[in-house]
């Protein structure tokens, strides 16, 4: 969603992209606070310049969205639903401890 969404002239950020590097993507679980520190910048910069964003991120927990909320007055919160491809090799176990601490989005959220 947030690929297409760039195609459209969205600013499309997620903390994966911190760990990109010409092409190759190298995790660093090390770097991880420096990774989502990122993703918020670049989103509050280009929310200051007037631009759409949209962030994709797994947030797992409600918390997690919390540095973003107060970016924009205008904020739309899409719930992927549905499984997709595991693009960056996280192992199994590391997935389904994501899977047992989510939270759902409450409907004042939707």
């Amino acid at each position: 969603m947030a690929r297409v969404l760039a195609m459209i002239g969205f600013k499309h950020f997620e903390a994966d992209m911190f760990f990109e590097r010409e092409g190759d993507y190298k995790y660093d679980a090390s770097r991880i606070r420096d990774a989502h520190g990122w993703c918020q910048r670049m989103t509050r910069e280009a929310l200051a310049k007037g631009e759409r964003v949209v962030v994709s991120n797994t947030f797992t927990q409600l918390r997690e969205l919390d540095p973003y909320l107060p970016m924009a007055g205008n904020v739309r919160i899409v719930e992927a639903q549905g499984k997709w491809q595991n693009r960056h090799g996280v192992p199994d176990e590391a997935l389904e401890r994501m899977a047992q601490r989510w939270e759902p989005l409450p409907a004042r959220m939707q």
